[in-house]
């Protein structure tokens, strides 16, 4: 513990080093939040396995780890610290993209000359500098600190990311990508990013959020492990449409934890996908309070993983407002010795009549080893509603590969198109293509990873089974 408390104190030492930094450029109001923010995490310190919503997921290792923030101690100033343009993804061309390097907004690798009429897009960072008008009304007004620490940790100490703002009416016809890029390190590095996204009543927009690792160890040696704390707030106005989608695609020395916060207005329509498909630990929360009467929200997850990977994903539709509905599906594909977490809440209040609410979490374990605690809740507190939850835990059906296999299909290739089938049940409904396309190939490689990683290239004894009958 007492080590634990030690790392801890560098949280606070990084924290008065930025106070001093930014006291003379910040609003108040601002430093007032992140002190009362740096002082709620001094109180609840890093969540343990006996705090019933992390009891699944140790973040020990994140508390025991010694980060740096990237240019400073323990981080590399060499040119490895720059990508090049070719870091980026290829759908990235078809958006207007604001990209960071190590949280830090990198204009020379952004496109957003194109933005339409009525959308502001850049660095949160200069909003701040320039006392943008949408920052007092919403920046850490929504995504709540005073019970969770990671939120608490990067309110204090974020220093970038991304401020979008779409006015009233205003149709943005392509993806705006908020891309981050976390490049090659020699000590272990820490990044806070946040963003604020606010679309104005009636206006419509798409957004991609994607964390990408960049890290490659040198000369055979292993890259140092890295922290993302990420936290995204976004506000629809009434009557506004907007579709979020959140990819994370760190490394195997990658911690992640992701926060998206969504608050909505009168008849709004909000639709998030959350991938999951990288890094060591994961923590991906999405939260959506339907404020506003006729609010919609639909909520779509995959996360496909392997090796010792864990993926934890919380979710919490909260029905403030009468006549909402929402639709919640999660996916997960676990091989290996993969662990998956799916707790996903909807929370109906005292006044929120007619309600219509639905979830649901399936799984599919290709390995007698992956694991997968999964959690779907309803809390009810009106009485004319509609909801339902339920969950599903299973392997590759063997019916299903039989049938396939008597068409003359190998078994590895019966085993990759059940799996692609079951993940293209939430990848078809990212509406941009290029994205989707890359996905999938992400998707397809790793499954040729998993083809050697398994034995007989099979996924489990069931199939083996299939297998040595047919």
């Amino acid at each position: 513990m007492t080590a634990v408390q030690e790392k801890q104190d560098l949280y606070f030492e990084r924290y008065a080093s930025l106070e001093k930094e930014r006291a003379s450029r910040e609003p108040s109001w601002l430093g007032e939040i992140r002190r009362q923010a740096m002082d709620r995490f001094g109180e609840l310190g890093f969540p343990t396995t006996r705090h019933e919503e992390w009891r699944f997921t140790n973040v020990a290792p994140i508390a025991r780890t010694v980060f740096a923030a990237p240019g400073v101690e323990g981080a590399s100033d060499s040119a490895l610290d720059a990508p090049r343009p070719a870091a980026l993804p290829a759908w990235a061309g078809g958006c207007h993209a604001l990209v960071f390097v190590n949280g830090r907004f990198a204009p020379g690798l952004s496109s957003i000359a194109a933005l339409p009429a009525g959308v502001k897009a850049g660095s949160l960072a200069a909003g701040l500098d320039a006392a943008a008008p949408a920052l007092e009304s919403y920046l850490a007004r929504e995504a709540g600190y005073d019970d969770h620490a990671f939120v608490a940790l990067n309110t204090a100490l974020f220093e970038d990311g991304a401020l979008v703002e779409v006015r009233p009416n205003t149709l943005v016809e392509r993806p705006v990508a908020l891309i981050f890029l976390t490049p090659l390190h020699r000590g272990s590095t820490m990044t806070h990013p946040r963003n604020l996204v606010v679309a104005g009543a009636g206006a419509q927009a798409s957004f991609v959020e994607i964390h990408i690792g960049l890290h490659r160890g040198q000369g055979g040696e292993p890259a140092a492990p890295y922290f993302t704390n990420a936290v995204t707030e976004v506000v629809a106005g009434e009557s506004a449409i907007v579709d979020y989608t959140r990819v994370q695609q760190e490394t195997d020395r990658g911690f992640h934890v992701g926060i998206l916060q969504v608050k909505q207005g009168r008849s709004s329509s909000v639709t998030t996908h959350s991938i999951a498909l990288g890094g060591r630990l994961d923590r991906e929360e999405v939260r959506a309070v339907l404020n506003g009467e006729g609010a919609e929200a639909l909520l779509h997850g995959l996360y496909v993983i392997g090796g010792h990977q864990l993926v934890d994903n919380h979710t919490l539709i909260d029905h403030a407002k009468p006549h909402c509905s929402s639709r919640e599906v999660y996916k997960g594909v676990l091989d290996g010795h993969a662990a998956g977490v799916f707790n996903g809440k909807i929370a109906v209040r005292q006044d929120a009549q007619k309600t219509d609410s639905k979830q649901s979490n399936k799984n599919l374990l290709l390995s007698e080893d992956a694991t997968i605690n999964t959690k779907p809740q309803l809390e009810i507190y009106a009485d004319d509603v509609k909801c339902t939850h339920g969950a599903t835990i299973g392997q590759i059906d063997p019916e299903a590969v039989f049938y396939l296999r008597s068409r003359g299909i190998g078994l590895q290739e019966v085993r990759n198109l059940l799996i692609r089938a079951f993940a293209d049940d939430i990848l078809d409904r990212i509406r941009f293509e290029p994205l989707r396309s890359s996905l999938r190939e992400s998707l397809a490689t790793r499954l040729e990873v998993a083809r050697g990683r398994l034995p007989g290239g099979n996924g489990g004894s069931r199939i083996s089974t299939m297998e040595e009958a047919g």
